[in-house]
């Protein structure tokens, strides 16, 4: 499969693949308080629930926006609830340290900004919760 990477790590705005008529770019979504604790993209002609490419969080050195990488397989998958669809995320390991209570401690507090994110700017309540990694042998 094919990833590109829209958000690098450390990184605090979140980033989405904008198609248009001048080709693809990137446009910042919004602010998040915390940075990503790992690079953050997306598999290339997938297709989610949510009617975006399928979310990829992709563990090891901070890579550059716009990066493409060949992955064999998916190593576990962060299961998320955004806005009431399911918004999972496959999680691929090029390498590095990663700590996965610190990776679950990150998710449950993103699932909290996110609510805060729909009901301060978008002004709705929003179901969006973390319910856990399953991690591949």
């Amino acid at each position: 499969m094919r990833v590109v990477i829209e958000t690098p790590k450390y990184s605090f705005f979140k980033y989405n693949k904008q198609d248009s008529s001048q080709g693809s770019r990137f446009v910042k979504e919004f602010l998040s308080p915390i940075p990503t604790i790992f690079n953050y993209g997306f598999i290339e002609g997938s297709l989610a629930d949510d009617g975006m490419e399928k979310d990829v969080v992709v563990i090891g050195p901070r890579l550059p926006q716009g990066t493409v990488l060949e992955v064999d397989k998916s190593h576990g998958v962060v299961k998320f609830v955004d806005d009431s669809l399911e918004d999972n995320k496959e999680v691929v390991c090029k390498g590095g340290f990663y700590s996965k209570p610190i990776f679950y401690f990150y998710f449950h507090l993103y699932a909290t900004f996110k609510v805060a994110y729909y009901l301060i700017l978008k002004r709705k309540i929003a179901n969006c919760k973390f319910n856990g990694i399953s991690w591949y042998n």
